[in-house]
């Protein structure tokens, strides 16, 4: 049984991946609860926010605050939004596991 090798097309992993930023209520509660770094009023995992409240949950990360829960520089978020640069897999890995994701549900590949 031979098996075929697939690539991953980055642009549409990236678009993905903005998707995700734009959109996603569990990668925002993370976001929420580390750059506040107040536990006790911030709940990533019951959603419960005293801090941040609705306000916050109704609008998409920036890219610099998502680039400073992953300790790196706004263009890298940028890089891979766009596809320029490809997602090393540890990044990619915390990614869909802040977002509640599977790597199947961000990865697109070629045809």
């Amino acid at each position: 049984m031979k098996i075929e090798r697939r690539f991953v097309d980055w642009e549409a992993t990236g678009n993905k991946l903005f998707r995700l930023r734009s959109d996603n209520a569990a990668l925002r509660r993370y976001v929420c609860s580390m750059l506040r770094k107040d536990t006790d009023r911030c709940n990533s995992k019951t959603g419960d926010c005293e801090h941040c409240g609705d306000k916050y949950m109704d609008k998409s990360i920036s890219r610099p605050e998502l680039a400073e829960v992953f300790g790196v520089s706004e263009s890298v978020i940028n890089n891979w939004e766009s596809g320029r640069t490809e997602v090393g897999i540890e990044d990619l890995l915390f990614y869909c596991r802040i977002a509640g994701v599977t790597l199947e549900d961000v990865l697109v590949f070629h045809e």
